[in-house]
């Protein structure tokens, strides 16, 4: 009988899924506190190296020390694979999907550039070139592949995978062979926490080089978000204090400035709400609002979550205008009641798609 064993990479406590298959795997576990699951410093580890491979700590603690496992699969404390029904994947499910394909990954996404201009706008591109030439002298089979896959623009997002023990541990080999030959060479000292994980943000265009090259069979699976990034999260309450008090000047300084930082908390698998351009146009109508004296939003409500359900109906009442024309009744009534000013009607006319 088939073994499957999902491994749920996680640095934080949260509510593990009530399924034998999936086990919580606590990643940089030498460098913090137990959170009573299984560890990624035990045995042959590089736990210690977490702040710069991510989640790839645990990858190799599995690679090196877990064998007992016929299908392996990785997901992380708030991403799973997801079945038609909206639940999480069985066993059963993940064997069948698997009968006619080597590797299940996460749905393909297209950037709008190629993947390597994409890469090199939120990361330094030089860093992905040196996996590019470290593969061309440790695994020349593989340059024509890398090539390719830098210059299409389809990505796997998360490092989200379910696969074979026997080819996840081939994978792992030359994954971190590489990686660990980089380390040489790259030089991360400028880099801040969150771009100091280089190697797990390389990983995951190099997991679809490695698929290219090899010619392997994928399935792609649905990832079903279950929780926002604790960084989006944190980012948001943030912004909420600051409107709270009044410093819409603030509040747009420290969201742009936020955003340069840890540009993947606007993606829409950390963003699930999709919150975060209705928090950027709203804080730029409470400023102008506010500079020519307007009692316009803030009169509606201090709290943001209030004010985004006011916004997104307000839009909504425009982008029906936009297409017909006019107003109804209640419409006006709305706008009228709510005081949507015509600094609100024009900053949202202006950025509508």
């Amino acid at each position: 009988m088939m073994k499957t064993q999902i491994f749920v990479m996680t640095h934080k406590k949260f509510n593990p899924p009530n399924n034998p298959i999936y086990i919580p795997l606590q990643v940089g576990a030498a460098l913090n506190p137990d959170l009573g699951y299984m560890r990624d410093d035990v045995g042959d580890s590089i736990s210690a190296l977490n702040p710069y491979y991510g989640e790839l700590t645990g990858m190799y603690w599995l690679w090196k020390n877990y064998h007992d496992a016929d299908l392996i699969g990785v997901c992380h404390y708030r991403r799973f694979f997801f079945n038609e029904r909206g639940t999480l994947m069985t066993q059963e499910e993940y064997e069948t999907a698997l009968q006619d394909a080597d590797v299940m990954v996460s749905n393909c996404i297209h950037a709008p550039t190629s993947y390597l201009e994409y890469f090199g706008n939120s990361h330094n591109v030089k860093d992905m070139l040196l996996a590019g030439d470290i593969i061309k002298i440790l695994f020349p089979e593989d340059t024509q592949a890398f090539e390719e896959v830098m210059h299409q623009d389809k990505y796997y997002f998360g490092n989200l995978c379910v696969m074979r023990k026997s080819l996840f541990d081939a994978y792992c080999d030359w994954l971190f062979t590489i990686f660990f030959e980089m380390e040489k060479y790259i030089d991360v000292s400028s880099y801040d926490d969150y771009h100091k994980r280089i190697f797990g943000f390389l990983s995951e265009e190099l997991l679809m080089v490695y698929i290219t090259s090899k010619k392997l069979k994928i399935k792609e699976g649905h990832v079903g978000i279950t929780a926002e990034k604790a960084e989006t999260v944190e980012f948001k309450l943030a912004m909420v204090q600051l409107v709270r008090t009044g410093q819409f000047t603030e509040a747009r300084k420290l969201f742009y400035d936020f955003l340069k930082l840890r540009p993947d908390v606007q993606l829409e698998l950390s963003d699930i709400k999709n919150e975060i351009p209705d928090i950027e146009l709203i804080l730029f109508i409470l400023e102008k609002e506010k500079e020519e004296g307007i009692n316009g939003m803030y009169k509606v409500s201090h709290e943001l979550p209030e004010l985004i359900i006011h916004f997104r109906k307000t839009k909504t009442i425009l982008t029906n205008y936009k297409k017909e024309g006019s107003l109804n009744d209640l419409a006006k009534q709305y706008l009228t009641c709510n005081y949507v000013s015509d600094v609100m009607k024009n900053i949202i006319l202006l950025n509508m798609d």
